[in-house]
């Protein structure tokens, strides 16, 4: 129930539409126990059960005779109408009863018509909410989550809150009010008769109770296999080359044919377990509308005068018992679907309270540019257990080039992650400008770096607005101004719209090395004083790795670069090259002093000369 109370407080907004919905249920209930009620005096003329009509209006005394007081008001209204007329009286009756279901049906669709504001709001305010906190998340978060589990939680576990939490808003009010007003009335029409009715309800509760208690743990399983095959259908997606190339279609097929098939099998237990909820309240129903006729037929051919029930009530009186049948059962409906909705709301809530390690302290420096230098203070950092980088300790002063080279493992990507605040080192502390980076707002120390990765990232988008990512309000001529410091224009301008051409999803319309050189020119576009380099020309061939090196040369003019290299050809005329080996700086130096030296950074280059 926490659950439903956390997914409640997203309707604060839409206050308007909660109140307009009340009320027309309110009404709703209402006039649909007076239609059923209406019947009465119609089954009275038709019975030719007469009753002398009062000579003055009927005023109200007590509320123990309010249903005498009810009746007498309408027959004397009906009679001073007709003059006695039965045809006429029929008539009366019949208008009124039309007017009650169409003053009924007026609510329930203006119910209907605020609900939808409402529960659109609502559905659309959490899927913007998860999302947000989905990209505010540190990478870390991701790196233990299946990627279709979080799409899964966006999209299907949101849908199931439309489709299980959100209707119980619409039978919140409607249903316990008709079966409120319902009862009242039959309480009117006779008090012996509804404390009957009383000894089912109880009963009724338990059953249902019983039948919807394993309820949210199997819509758990549900979701979390919904996640588990929309994880392999993504990765089938985006590896789609080497499953093809290994001919690896088949334990594709199996690994996703085995998760559909435990979601078949979990959601037909689920379905199965709340289909119970109709029929199950439907049997009960039925047990208590027949108690009623026997009791009630007792009642009525009864001798008793304090007892003695007429021939038309007891119609009215039924009509109303098995009317609280339908509310029952939406009620019974909604008590299974907030089960069913908990799993997905406890999903959902586990995203949106996670905290973000990384979130702005509260006193967060704004810096405006970058002015003297980096330091990196006896900085030690790990992903899980072991050390990935150890008591390290480097100065980057403004203008410099530095390169970080050394083996896969040895920690070059991890400073990378570190000075654009991916991750939090555990121990020592990064400085820029003497500001320990962690007293920094990361938007605005996210504004001195540009960032360029191995794999070059790009959106199914134009290319100016993959490029304006770097900076929003570009014009077209900055545009193609980055575009030709990062040697893309050459193949860009014979693109068929230009910069408005399309590049597909993730740019697979595009060469990897013409991949690379637009994720240059957003970089250049932005125009940071501190670039991030990381392996940006590894996964290119020789012709594409030129471009783009000329390309890189043209962007770190008068800029601050921290160069993360795998070819070492790339990197020779560097300010300062660092050697890494197992997280620590076993060398640093220019390239001709660490060639002198003949220590690691030497044995690095020899062995990719013979490559």
């Amino acid at each position: 129930m926490s659950h439903f109370t956390n997914i409640l407080k997203y309707a604060k907004p839409y206050k308007k539409y909660a109140l307009g919905h009340i009320i027309s249920n309110i009404f709703y209930a209402l006039f649909g126990t007076l239609s059923f009620i209406a019947l009465k005096p119609m089954l009275d003329v038709i019975f030719d059960k007469k009753k002398q009509p009062p000579t003055t209006v009927p005023k109200f005394t007590n509320l123990n005779e309010i249903g005498d007081f009810a009746e007498d008001y309408l027959i004397y209204h009906m009679h001073d109408f007709t003059g006695g007329d039965k045809s006429k009286a029929l008539l009366f009756v019949i208008l009124l009863i039309v007017v009650m279901f169409l003053l009924k049906n007026i609510a329930g669709y203006l119910a209907n018509y605020f609900m939808v504001f409402l529960r659109n709001g609502v559905i659309r305010d959490i899927r913007n909410k998860v999302y947000q906190k989905t990209v505010e998340l540190p990478l870390s978060f991701f790196s233990e989550q299946r990627k279709g589990d979080i799409i899964a939680r966006v999209t299907g576990d949101v849908n199931d809150l439309q489709y299980s939490f959100l209707p119980v808003l619409e039978i919140i009010i409607r249903e316990p009010l008709t079966i409120l007003f319902t009862l009242i009335a039959m309480l009117i029409i006779s008090p012996q008769l509804t404390l009957f009715v009383f000894i089912f309800i109880p009963i009724m509760s338990f059953v249902i109770s019983r039948i919807g208690k394993s309820l949210k743990r199997k819509s758990g399983r549900v979701q979390k296999e919904q996640g588990v095959f929309l994880s392999t259908l993504e990765e089938t997606l985006t590896g789609l080359r080497i499953i093809k190339g290994f001919n690896s279609e088949k334990e594709f097929n199996d690994r996703f044919q085995e998760s559909t098939n435990k979601f078949y099998n979990f959601s037909n237990k689920l379905l199965n377990r709340q289909n119970l909820a109709s029929p199950t309240s439907e049997v009960l129903g039925i047990l208590m509308v027949s108690g009623i006729l026997w009791y009630g037929g007792n009642l009525v051919l009864s001798d008793d005068a304090n007892t003695i029930l007429d021939g038309s009530a007891f119609l009215v009186y039924m009509t109303l018992s098995y009317q609280i049948l339908t509310p029952a059962k939406a009620i019974t409906r909604g008590i299974y679907n907030i089960k069913k909705g908990g799993a997905a709301a406890e999903r959902i809530q586990e995203i949106l309270d996670t905290e973000n390690p990384l979130k702005d302290k509260e006193n967060a420096i704004e810096i405006e540019g970058f002015h003297s230098d980096i330091a990196f203070k006896n900085i030690s950092f790990k992903y899980q257990d072991e050390y990935v980088l150890k008591n390290l300790s480097l100065d980057i002063k403004k203008g410099e080039t530095v390169a970080l080279v050394g083996q896969s493992g040895s920690g070059k990507s991890t400073i990378a992650n570190l000075i654009t605040r991916f991750y939090h080192v555990n121990e020592g502390e990064i400085l820029i400008d003497g500001i320990n980076i962690n007293n920094i707002t990361t938007s605005s120390l996210r504004k001195q770096l540009g960032l360029v990765t191995q794999e070059a990232i790009l959106f199914n988008d134009s290319i100016k607005n993959n490029l304006k990512l770097g900076k929003k309000g570009a014009t077209d001529d900055e545009i193609i101004e980055a575009l030709k410091v990062a040697n893309a224009w050459e193949f860009v301008k014979d693109l068929p719209n230009g910069i408005e051409t399309n590049i597909g999803d993730a740019g697979g319309k595009l060469s990897g090395g013409q991949k690379q050189r637009l994720s240059i020119a957003r970089a250049v576009l932005k125009s940071p004083p501190i670039m991030v380099l990381d392996e940006a020309t590894s996964a290119l061939d020789t012709e594409s790795e030129r471009l783009v090196q000329v390309a890189l040369e043209n962007m770190m003019k008068n800029r601050t670069s921290i160069v993360i290299a795998h070819r070492l050809s790339t990197i020779q005329k560097a300010d300062k090259i660092v050697v890494l080996n197992k997280g620590e700086i076993v060398e640093q130096g220019k390239h001709d002093e660490l060639i002198a030296q003949k220590g690691v950074y030497h044995k690095l280059v020899e062995m990719q000369s013979f490559e």
